[in-house]
């Protein structure tokens, strides 16, 4: 797909007449002599500047109406190459933006007309529409609101043959658009709700949620619709085996908002507790989980890997016993090995199994949240490591120090 870029300006070459004729000549390619010539001769008298007519050059009224009468004729891609396509549709978004003021009704109908046909065209040369649609995003002032409705059609087209990793999105792009184009927070709202459910149908939900964060952060807080997409991205969150970091959520106005839903105590458990309270929430809540389709099984696998992860990371460059990690996961201290690779794969922990001393040297843990514990925690692991070098330094220091009496 062409580069969705800041604004760059499309130029036509020839004299306003041939630049009508070229895309005439286009539009009636596959047509008869005869056809050609009685489709063409309406638009070559309007073109003729006869006496008491301006020429065509200076007659804005003309030109428009010329205009307006050849986009109604425009059907769909065309038969021609992909170049020919490509040039057609620049030179025809070049004559709407130079007629008309950038934020008038007729260039936003105009344009949302033709966007319709490229993406409504059977044509499988998805190329060349990516192609079309992004010159036209680019021909477009960047902080136009009509770069909205263009690139909505790129998300369509690209969703509708599930190739999404060809406009390949970031979340920085979609926050810089949004801070520039002059749409209403209704608007922002809504395209970001398109980005969400255009990766749920791709089936790729880890990226989905990561706008649905976006889109939450969008809506008014106390908002009905923003309280139900709060419940929505919690479930999502407990419910997806790769997400662990909740912090994100509870920095959502609206998920605090929701903090008297069992949801939310259910997430307060996956960010500060472990499976005891995880047991205790579930035995009163079994029908919230099904309400919201989220597997009991997985949750307890996910609030196990959680509550070893907490545990290492009080264990930061320690030896951490079988015995304690089985305790703390109330499971057998044979399974410990297998939950212990888990938490690693998962990313969670790093570390040393030793079967000859039934423990796990723990060096690197993430935490779960970070907080005033945390930061105690990292404290008290700096003063080590800080008295540490001092002694290494006291080492070198009288090492010296004798190296130099013993050559004296």
């Amino acid at each position: 797909m062409a580069n969705v870029t800041d604004s760059v300006s499309i130029f036509a070459e020839g004299t306003y007449e041939e630049q009508i004729l070229e895309l005439l000549s286009y539009i009636t390619r596959n047509r008869s002599d005869e056809e050609r010539g009685a489709f063409v001769a309406p638009f070559q008298n309007a073109l003729k500047s006869g006496e008491g007519k301006k020429p065509i050059e200076e007659d804005v009224t003309r030109r428009k109406l010329i205009l307006s009468k050849l986009l109604v004729e425009v059907r769909g891609l065309g038969d021609g190459s992909d170049k020919e396509i490509e040039g057609f549709f620049n030179l025809l978004f070049a004559h709407i933006i130079s007629l008309y003021p950038q934020n008038s009704p007729e260039v936003k109908q105009y344009l949302t007309s033709l966007l319709k046909t490229i993406s409504s065209s059977h044509s499988d040369r998805l190329s060349v529409k990516y192609r079309v649609v992004s010159n036209l995003f680019n021909t477009i002032p960047r902080t136009s609101p009509l770069r909205l409705a263009v690139y909505q059609t790129l998300l369509q087209i690209a969703t509708s043959k599930n190739e999404l990793n060809v406009l390949e999105l970031t979340k920085p792009d979609i926050e810089k658009w949004l801070s520039e184009w002059e749409i209403s927070d209704e608007e922002k709202s809504t395209f970001l709700k398109s980005i969400v459910d255009a990766y749920v149908q791709a089936d790729e939900p880890t990226i989905a949620y990561d706008y649905t964060l976006l889109y939450v952060r969008s809506l008014p807080p106390s908002s009905k619709e923003a309280q139900d997409a709060a419940l929505d991205a919690i479930s999502v969150a407990l419910r997806l085996p790769t997400i662990f970091d909740f912090d994100p959520l509870f920095k959502l106005d609206a998920v605090v908002g929701v903090k008297n839903h069992e949801l939310f105590a259910l997430l307060q458990i996956f960010l500060n507790s472990g499976l005891p309270e995880f047991v205790t929430w579930q035995s009163k809540n079994s029908q919230t989980l099904e309400q919201y389709h989220i597997s009991a099984s997985e949750l307890e696998h996910k609030i196990r890997l959680l509550t070893l992860a907490s545990l290492a990371f009080q264990h930061i460059g320690q030896n951490l016993p079988y015995s304690k990690i089985a305790e703390a996961l109330q499971v057998e201290p044979s399974e410990v090995e297998k939950w212990v690779i888990d938490v690693i794969r998962a990313g969670l922990v790093w570390g040393k199994l030793s079967q000859t001393t039934q423990s796990l040297h723990i060096s690197r843990a993430t935490s779960r949240s970070f907080e005033h514990e945390q930061w105690q925690a990292l404290e008290k692991r700096l003063v080590a490591w800080k008295t540490g070098l001092a002694g290494i330094l006291d080492v070198v220091a009288t090492a010296k120090r004798q190296g130099g009496q013993v050559a004296a």
